[in-house]
C-alpha cells in the first residue's frame, strides 16, 4: 500500500493536533481560517485512515516521538574500554529483542554488568522512551527495589499508591529498557516487582544481571560465559589483559609474551575480574611473578570446597591480591566494605581509621588500593570518591567478619551515619528558613548508607537505641525529600524498635519501659500523619489505633483517648481515602472507649469534641452519621470543637475543627460562612512549622479555601489559593490534585489559556497517578471540557468529559458540577432549551450535589437558561434565586443580566460586562457584550 502524501500545511495541522489544540487555536497559530483547519483535518483522517480526531492526535504524537532526538541512555559511563564479547553481545541483543525479560546469569566477576551495559547501549535506538540503569547492589532490602527504580526514573510518590504502582503508571505506555544490575542482592523483592511491572507495562523490556535466575514469568536466562581463551595469545582474555596491563604500566607488555599471558588467563578460567586484578600487578611483578604467585595460590585452594569452579579463580586471585598487600592496606580494604556507596577519604577515616591502622595513612592507602584495581576512583562534583566493585566488597565483608572487626567497623559506620543524618537535618532546616539551597543532593548521596546502617543496627539489641534514633532521623529526611512512603515506614520501624526496647526493660514497670512505650506512641502518631499526606485513610485509622495501644502501655490514658478519638474522626473526615471503611458500630465503639479514657484535659476534650462532630453530627459530610441531625446541630457540634481546640493551643487540632465547621456551614446552606472559615484555616497554619501534620492540614486547607471561594464567586481569591496549592511542596509530584481547584477557578474566570496549559499538567499527573477518583478531580476535568466546549472543539471536549467520568462520580456530574458546566456550554451555543433541560431540577431537588460549591452557579445558570428559553416561570425562578445567591458578585451579576434580558433592556445587559470584569469573570464579561449585540443593544 503506497504511503499517503501529506502536504506541508497538513503536516503543520497534524503537529498542532498532537498538542491537543482546538481548531480555533490551530487557525490562529497558522494564520488560516477555522474552515481551512477543518478541511485539512478531514483530509488527514481520510489519508491516514483514522476514525476520529483523537486518533489523529495520537498519530501526531507518535510521529513527533519518532522524529525528536531520542533520550540519551541513562547508563553508567565505563572508565575502561570494553574488550571482546562480540558473540555474547550479538546473542544477548537478539534474545532481548525476542523476549520481554532477559536475565544475564553468571558468577561474580564473570563480567555480567559490563556486558549488559554494552548491550543496552548498542540497542538504545530501539527504545525511544529511554534506557535506564539501576544498580541494586546498594539497596538495603527487598522492599526498596521499587524505590531504587523510581529514583533513577525520577518518579515521585502518588497519593493512595505505592512506589511500585507509581513506576508502573509512569512506564505504562513507554517503550523503554530497564537494566537491573546485581539482582541477587534483593531477589525476593525483584521478582514480585518485575511481575507487576511487565504485566502493567507491555512495551517495557528488562535486562537483569544476577548470580542466579529470578524465577519470574516472562524470564529468559542467558548464561554469561568466561572470556574466550580460543586462539591462545590472540584470544579475548589476552586482549583484556593487554588492555588493562597497558593502562597500569603506561606501556604494553612485550607481544612475545602473549603465550605466557594466555597461560595465566587460562589458569584464571577467563574470569574478567580475575584477569583485571592480575593485570594491575603487571608493572611490579611481570610474567614470572604472576606465574609464581598464582600457581602457589591456586594450588593452595585446589582442594578447598567451592560451589562454583569458575568462582574459585576469582576468589583465588582476590586472596592472592590481598596477600600481596601491606597489613595496613588489608585492614583498610576489609573495613571500607562497610560502605555500599562511593565514599570520600574523610568518610573512610571515620569508619576504618582505628588501630592498627593509622587514621593519617588512610588516604594514601586508598590510593594504593585503587592502583591495584581493588578500589575504583569515582570523580564527583564534591571531590574524589572511592568504590569497591560489588564482588570485591563482598569479599572484604567476609574478611571483616573473619578478622572479628565487623561489630567495630559497622558500629563506626553507624555512628558516621548518625552524624551525617543530623547534619542533613540541620541543612534541611536552614534551607527551609532561607528558602534556598539544595540539601537533597546530600541526602541522595547518603541515603543508602543510612538504610544499610539502620538494617544492621536494628538486628542488634545493644544498638537498638541508635537504630531508633536513626530511623526517626531518616523518617524526617525522607519526608522532607518527599519520600512519604519511606517516611511512614521508618516511623513505624522506630515505633517497633521502641516497643522492643520496652519489652526488654529491666523491670516491668521501670521508667525506661514507660518512656519507650511513649516513644512508640509518638512515632505511630507521626506515621499516621504521614499516611494522611499520602491519602491512605486505612493506614491513618490503623496507626492511630496502634498509637492508642502504645499509649496505654505507657500508662497514658489521656493520650490513648486522643488517639482513639482521632481514629474515629479519620473514619469520617477522610472517608474517601479508605479502601475499606470500618463499620459504623466499630467507630462508635472507639468514640465510647475514648470517652472512658479521657481525663478531661484540654487536648483530650478537643479531640473528643471533634470526633463527636464527625461521628455523631456528620460535620464532614461523609453521609455516615444519623439522618436525624439538623444542620444547625451540626454547626453547634463543630463550633464546640473549634473552641476547645483553640483552648488547647493546638493549631493542627484547631484547623481540623475549622474544617468540620466549614463543612457544617456548607450543609447548613451558609456558603459565605464556609468560605470565611476555610480562610481562617489558611491563616492559622501560615506560620506553623512544617511537620507531616501541618503539611497535611495546609494542603487540605488550601484546597478547601479555593473550593469555598469558588462557591461564593470570589474568583480572584480562589485563584490565589489555587496557585498556592499548586506550588505547595507536598503536591509537587501530584499535579492533578495540585491544580484541580485552580482549573475550576480559571475556567469560571475565563482564563482559557491557563486552563488549557494547566489541563496538560493535570492529565499527565492523573494518568501517572493511576487515574484516581476524587471529589475535586471530576470537577477539574469537567471544567477543562467546558473550556474546550466554549472554544468549539467538540473532540477535545468529548475526551475531557470521558476523563471527568473516570475522575469523578456519575451522580455528582449528572446533578452537580456537570450540569453547571454542560448548561454553560449549551447557553454559549444558543441552545437555551437544551441547557434548561440539562439543569432543570430545582436546587432543592439536587441539594446533596450542589450544596457545597455549586449551589450559586447552579441557581444562576438555571435562571439564565429559563429566561433565554422563554420558560413561563422564568421571572418567578429569578426572584427566588436572588435570596440564594445574594453576596456572590458573579451569580448576582448573572441574575441581573437575566433580569435585563427578561425586561428587554439590552443597554443594561451591556453594562453588566463591566460588573463581570470587576468580579474577575472575563468570559461572562465577553458574553454580556455578545448577548447585548444579539438583543440589539447599541
Amino acid at each position: 500500500m503506497p504511503t499517503p502524501v501529506i502536504s506541508p500545511r497538513e503536516a503543520d495541522v497534524l503537529a498542532l493536533l498532537g498538542e491537543h489544540l482546538s481548531n480555533a487555536e490551530i487557525a490562529a497559530r497558522l494564520f488560516i481560517s477555522v474552515r481551512t483547519v477543518e478541511s485539512h483535518t478531514s483530509s488527514l483522517l481520510r489519508k491516514l485512515a483514522l476514525p476520529d480526531r483523537r486518533a489523529l492526535s495520537r498519530r501526531a504524537v507518535e510521529l513527533a516521538r519518532a522524529e525528536r532526538p531520542r533520550p540519551a541512555p541513562a547508563l553508567p559511563a565505563p572508565l575502561t574500554v570494553f574488550v571482546g564479547r562480540e558473540r555474547e553481545r550479538a546473542a544477548l541483543a537478539v534474545l532481548l529483542a525476542d523476549h520481554r525479560q532477559v536475565t544475564a546469569v553468571g558468577p561474580g566477576g564473570v563480567g555480567k554488568t559490563r556486558l549488559a551495559v554494552a548491550v543496552a547501549a548498542g540497542t538504545a535506538d530501539g527504545f525511544p522512551d529511554g534506557v535506564w540503569f539501576v544498580d541494586l547492589a546498594p539497596v538495603a532490602g527487598p522492599d526498596r527495589v521499587a524505590a531504587a527504580v523510581a529514583a533513577v526514573l525520577g518518579v515521585g510518590e502518588q497519593p493512595g499508591q505505592g512506589l511500585d504502582e507509581a513506576v508502573c503508571a509512569a512506564l505504562a505506555e513507554r517503550r523503554a529498557l530497564l537494566v537491573l544490575d546485581n539482582c541477587e542482592q534483593v531477589r525476593d523483592g525483584v521478582a514480585p516487582f518485575l511481575e507487576r511491572l511487565l504485566t502493567a507495562c507491555p512495551q517495557v523490556r528488562v535486562l537483569a544481571t544476577s548470580r542466579s535466575r529470578l524465577l519470574v514469568p516472562f524470564e529468559r536466562v542467558f548464561p554469561v560465559p568466561p572470556l574466550s581463551r580460543d586462539g591462545g595469545g590472540t584470544s579475548e582474555a589476552v586482549a583484556l589483559f593487554f588492555e588493562r596491563a597497558t593502562a597500569a604500566a603506561g606501556a604494553a607488555p612485550d607481544p612475545a609474551l602473549r603465550d605466557g599471558i594466555a597461560a595465566v588467563c587460562e589458569r584464571l578460567d577467563g574470569m574478567a575480574l580475575a584477569i583485571e586484578l592480575a593485570a594491575a600487578r603487571w608493572p611490579t611483578l611481570g610474567l614470572d611473578g604472576l606465574r609464581a604467585g598464582l600457581s602457589d595460590q591456586l594450588r593452595i585452594l585446589a582442594g578447598g570446597p567451592r560451589a562454583d569452579e569458575r568462582h574459585r579463580s576469582v576468589r583465588a586471585v582476590l586472596d592472592w591480591s590481598h596477600d600481596l598487600l601491606e597489613p595496613a592496606d588489608r585492614a583498610l580494604l576489609r573495613r571500607v566494605s562497610a560502605f555500599v556507596l562511593p565514599f570520600t577519604a574523610g568518610a573512610a577515616v571515620a569508619v576504618a581509621g582505628f588501630a592498627p591502622l593509622d587514621p593519617g595513612a588512610v588516604a594514601d592507602g586508598l590510593g594504593r588500593l585503587a592502583e591495584q584495581s581493588l578500589l575504583t576512583v569515582v570523580p564527583s562534583a564534591h571531590g574524589t570518591r572511592y568504590r569497591a566493585q560489588e564482588t570485591i566488597r563482598q569479599y572484604g565483608a567476609e574478611l571483616l567478619d573473619g578478622a572479628g572487626e565487623s561489630a567495630r567497623a559497622r558500629g563506626r559506620h553507624l555512628d558516621w551515619c548518625l552524624s551525617g543524618a543530623d547534619g542533613l537535618a540541620r541543612a534541611a532546616d536552614e534551607e527551609r528558613q532561607l528558602r534556598e539551597g539544595d540539601w537533597q543532593a546530600g541526602f541522595d548521596a547518603l541515603a543508602e548508607e543510612l538504610r544499610t546502617a539502620l538494617a544492621w543496627a536494628a538486628e542488634r539489641p545493644e544498638r537498638r537505641p541508635d537504630a531508633r534514633r536513626l530511623a526517626l532521623g531518616l523518617a524526617g529526611l525522607a519526608f522532607d525529600r518527599h519520600l512519604l512512603g519511606e517516611a511512614q515506614q521508618r516511623l513505624e520501624q522506630a515505633a517497633a524498635l521502641a516497643t522492643a526496647l520496652a519489652d526488654h526493660s529491666p523491670t516491668e514497670d521501670s521508667p525506661t519501659d514507660a518512656t519507650d512505650a511513649t516513644d512508640a506512641a509518638d512515632a505511630l502518631r507521626e506515621a499516621a500523619r504521614v499516611a494522611g499526606c499520602r491519602r491512605l485513610g486505612d493506614d491513618m485509622y490503623r496507626l492511630h489505633r496502634a498509637a492508642a495501644a502504645a499509649a496505654l502501655d505507657a500508662g497514658d490514658q489521656a493520650g490513648a483517648a486522643r488517639d482513639l478519638a482521632t481514629a474515629a474522626t479519620v473514619a469520617h473526615r477522610f472517608s474517601s481515602t479508605f479502601a475499606r471503611l470500618p463499620a459504623a458500630a466499630e467507630v462508635t465503639a472507639l468514640l465510647a472507649r475514648a470517652r472512658e479514657l479521657s481525663d478531661g484535659s484540654a487536648a483530650a476534650s478537643a479531640a473528643l469534641a471533634l470526633a463527636e462532630a464527625a461521628v455523631l453530627a456528620d460535620a464532614y459530610g461523609s453521609v455516615q452519621g444519623s439522618p436525624d441531625n439538623t444542620a444547625r446541630e451540626t454547626v453547634g457540634y463543630a463550633e464546640r470543637a473549634v473552641d476547645l481546640a483553640r483552648r488547647a493551643g493546638d493549631p493542627v487540632a484547631e484547623s481540623a475543627a475549622l474544617d468540620a465547621l466549614s463543612g457544617a456551614h456548607s450543609w447548613a446552606g451558609e456558603p459565605f460562612a464556609a468560605a470565611a472559615t476555610a480562610r481562617r484555616r489558611v491563616e492559622l497554619l501560615a506560620l506553623a512549622p512544617r511537620t507531616p501534620a501541618t503539611a497535611h492540614e495546609q494542603v487540605d486547607a488550601l484546597a478547601m479555601a479555593a473550593a469555598t471561594a469558588i462557591g461564593v464567586g470570589e474568583l480572584d481569591r480562589a485563584r490565589q489559593w489555587g496557585h498556592r496549592l499548586a506550588g505547595h511542596p507536598l503536591t509537587a509530584e501530584v499535579g492533578h490534585h495540585a491544580t484541580s481547584w485552580l482549573l475550576v477557578a480559571d475556567a469560571f474566570a475565563g482564563q482559557e489559556e491557563d486552563v488549557l496549559a494547566g489541563g496538560a499538567r493535570f492529565l499527565e499527573a492523573w494518568e501517572q497517578g493511576g487515574r484516581p477518583r476524587s471529589f475535586s478531580l471530576g470537577p477539574a476535568a469537567a471544567a477543562v471540557a467546558m473550556v474546550h466546549g466554549l472554544r468549539g472543539d467538540d473532540g477535545a471536549r468529548a475526551s475531557w468529559l470521558a476523563v471527568a467520568g473516570r475522575a469523578g462520580t456519575e451522580e455528582e456530574h449528572r446533578h452537580g458540577y456537570g450540569a453547571v458546566f454542560d448548561a454553560t456550554v449549551l447557553l454559549h451555543r444558543g441552545e437555551a432549551g437544551a441547557a434548561l433541560e440539562r439543569i432543570s431540577p430545582a436546587p432543592e431537588e439536587v441539594w446533596k450535589w450542589v450544596s457545597w460549591v455549586w449551589l450559586h452557579w447552579y441557581a444562576a445558570v438555571r435562571v439564565e437558561a429559563s429566561v433565554l428559553s422563554g420558560h413561563p416561570e422564568a421571572r418567578e425562578r429569578l426572584a427566588g434565586a436572588r435570596a440564594t445567591v445574594a453576596g456572590n458578585p458573579v451569580a448576582v451579576a448573572q441574575l441581573d443580566r437575566a433580569q435585563a434580558l427578561l425586561d428587554g433592556e439590552p443597554a443594561r445587559v451591556r453594562a453588566s460586562a463591566a460588573v463581570f470584569a470587576s468580579a474577575g469573570s472575563r468570559y461572562q464579561s465577553a458574553r454580556s457584550l455578545r448577548l447585548a449585540d444579539a438583543a440589539g443593544g447599541g
